[in-house]
């Protein structure tokens, strides 16, 4: 039989199942010496009992296997963090594992054997990780981690609804089970007014994925090192946080305060409601005005004090403000417009490409850790780490917001001591913007309109010890009425001229209702799109579907069941269902808004091309929502700073949006309303 690489994406179906039982309509014939030793002794028995119902049996090598002690270390029922530092060297040594061996048929039997023995979070994420980097399985498309960790995303009372529902009901005619919008927390907490945002199973996965393509960690070097990642890494959490404060904007609410003194209570307390189905508990809560504490956690061998971590942040500023940062060999490194944002991004994370990990410390990461283990930080309750202290569950909670404020305000110090960017910089000669119009589907012009829907995500992938066929969850988010840009642009010049199009949306006003000055709305401008368009002498008129944008994904891609509407293998159309899963959800690209409208300035800019472009072929590659993400084992695709033209203080005499412009830039008031309707996605 050919052997079929796609099987090793089986192995991430129902995580606690033992890999001899059913995945689907195939079965893994294992060697009875790879059989755990609880299964060893019955083995005939239970291979046969699962094998004899399968349509297909993958056959599984037995091959001499490297060395699991170390992975194996973390044991099978605890929680997994990608922030401990320990967890971080294991999860390495485990990828290099899979990363080593020599064919797809070897992985294929390491992982079937390490795949028992070894922590399901750990498993999943660096077979996740090998397989998206290794030259032989790059191309396989992996589930979403809803679909195999849904406990990490939903209500833990849902599931015991979808457990009767899968086992007494057939499958054909089992009823979505609906999770609460307000699950959390009450009105009593204004916090809880972001739950959709927070709580958002796609920004949750956006979250996720991303961190996922960009570990921070790995013995092999190219795993990490990836074009303009600590860029990367500023830019898409800087862009959270602008989207979050439009959100609380959205609701009435100040924007975020940057947890930047950490001696001071953490006002905000979060109990996310959620059990760990692997370690079979609840993740731990944070109680109201909680305090950081020094850590001495031997069982994650963490002991590391608060003042380390001011330590490290004073390093930072202190390199920032001389312009340069040291490495191991006590070479300067220049904190320059070109590379510094880069640098900077990969020491504050941090990742293995800081250039001085001794003198800079772990302060993104260590930041997480205190916050996750704020309620018990000496471990004597013998509780785990919270939300915080996972990538695929940390966007839930207000504190992550909070601390990402003030990463952004170190960020933006290097930014701030750039130089502007002169008028001649910003000018694209011969191309003036001459109107802009925004239409939706439903609703006046120039305005965004958004509301409720409810749609379905199939958790039965990881649904371990439930009767097989699809079981699904319904929720509910946020979704805008798809919309169309039209931009009006004149080419004075008599030849034509590729131009890159950038559009922003800011909120107008503050908090207090008043204009806002450019010094604060520069850092509140959300990227909705940014594409090449070629402009033929004189008048041009460019009209931007919403669901091009460039920033996100589309809802299937974001939640879809991969087994569902697979054309035939190897097919050209199989290489286009083969996506990319990093991307914003595009239900989230427009912000609530408010019921009477919440005024907006949508910014849009064209450059020129000529001086942005990347020369790199892009066919085949993961490159629509590359804002956030980059593209696929290429360069990112655009040579100017990321956030361009936004990126660094304006100009002299700038103080407000009005004031920046430049004949081809232009802004146009925009309302959001949010409509409070729900409507089925399916309708």
């Amino acid at each position: 039989m050919v052997f079929d690489k796609k099987h090793l994406l089986l192995l991430l179906d129902r995580p606690r199942e033992p890999v001899f039982m059913g995945k689907g309509r195939v079965v893994f014939d294992v060697p009875d010496n790879y059989l755990t030793d609880r299964y060893r002794p019955i083995g005939p028995e239970i291979q046969n009992r699962f094998g004899d119902s399968a349509e297909e049996r993958v056959t599984v090598r037995s091959i001499a296997l490297p060395d699991l002690r170390i992975p194996m270390s973390l044991g099978r029922q605890e929680q997994f963090s990608l922030f401990i530092p320990r967890h971080r060297k294991i999860a390495a040594r485990l990828i290099d594992i899979f990363m080593g061996m020599r064919n797809v048929e070897d992985l294929q039997s390491c992982a079937v054997f390490a795949r028992d023995r070894i922590n399901p979070y750990l498993f999943n994420y660096a077979l996740s990780v090998a397989l998206l980097h290794r030259k032989d399985t790059h191309d396989l498309d992996l589930p979403t981690i809803i679909e195999v960790f849904p406990d990490k995303y939903v209500d833990s009372k849902v599931f015991s609804q979808i457990r009767e529902e899968a086992t007494v009901v057939p499958e054909g005619m089992r009823m979505p089970i609906v999770i609460p919008k307000d699950y959390t927390a009450s009105d009593l907490d204004e916090e809880h007014r972001l739950w959709y945002f927070r709580e958002d199973i796609g920004v949750n996965l956006h979250h996720w994925h991303w961190h996922l393509v960009y570990p921070f960690d790995a013995s092999n070097r190219a795993i990490v090192d990836k074009d303009r990642r600590g860029e990367l890494f500023y830019y898409m959490h800087q862009q959270l946080v602008a989207r979050y404060n439009f959100e609380r904007f959205s609701n009435r609410l100040q924007r975020v305060k940057r947890l930047n003194n950490l001696r001071e209570p953490i006002t905000e307390g979060y109990y996310p409601k959620l059990d760990s189905l692997v370690a079979s508990r609840a993740w731990p809560g944070r109680v109201d005005s909680s305090v950081l504490k020094d850590l001495n956690r031997e069982a994650d061998q963490i002991k590391q004090d608060v003042a380390d971590l001011e330590r490290w942040i004073d390093r930072i500023y202190e390199a920032i403000h001389q312009g340069f940062v040291v490495d191991e060999s006590g070479n300067r490194i220049p904190l320059d417009e070109h590379k510094g944002i880069d640098h900077l991004g990969n020491i504050i994370e941090s990742s293995i490409l800081s250039p001085n990990r001794q003198l800079y410390g772990d302060m993104h990461n260590m930041g997480h850790v205190f916050i996750s283990y704020a309620h018990d930080p000496d471990h004597r309750h013998l509780e785990s780490f919270g939300v915080m202290g996972d990538v695929a569950t940390a966007m839930r909670d207000p504190v992550f917001y909070r601390w990402h404020s003030y990463i952004d305000d170190i960020f933006q110090e290097h930014k701030n001591k750039l130089t502007p960017y002169t008028r001649s910089q910003l000018t694209f000669d011969g191309i003036s913007l001459t109107g802009i119009t925004v239409q939706p589907e439903d609703g006046p012009p120039n305005t965004f309109q958004t509301f409720w829907q409810q749609s379905d995500v199939d958790l039965s992938r990881g649904m371990d010890f439930v009767p097989r066929g699809n079981v699904f969850a319904r929720f509910t988010h946020l979704q805008h009425s798809p919309f169309v840009t039209t931009i009006m642009i004149e080419n004075d010049s008599d030849a034509q001229r590729m131009a890159f199009v950038r559009m922003f949306l800011a909120p107008k006003n503050d908090e207090r209702g008043t204009p806002m000055v450019f010094r604060d709305q520069r850092l509140f401008m959300v990227e909705l799109d940014k594409f090449l368009v070629a402009l033929r002498p004189g008048s041009n008129r460019i009209r931007r579907r919403s669901k091009e944008s460039t920033v996100t994904i589309p809802f299937e891609r974001t939640f879809r069941n991969l087994d569902q509407n697979r054309p035939e293998a190897d097919t050209p159309q199989e290489a286009e269902f083969n996506f990319c899963g990093c991307g914003w959800p595009a239900h989230m690209l427009i912000p609530k808004g408010l019921p009477e409208g919440l005024p907006a300035d949508l910014f849009i800019m064209v450059s020129n091309y000529e001086e942005d472009r990347v020369v790199q072929d892009l066919v085949g590659t993961c490159n629509d929502a590359a804002s956030y993400c980059g593209v696929r084992d290429r360069l990112y695709p655009d040579r100017k700073a990321m956030g361009y033209p936004f990126d660094r203080a304006a100009r002299t005499g700038v103080d407000n949006l009005a004031n920046f412009l430049t004949p081809n830039m232009a802004v146009q008031s925009i309302t959001v309303v949010h409509n409070d309707r729900t409507v089925n996605r399916a309708g």
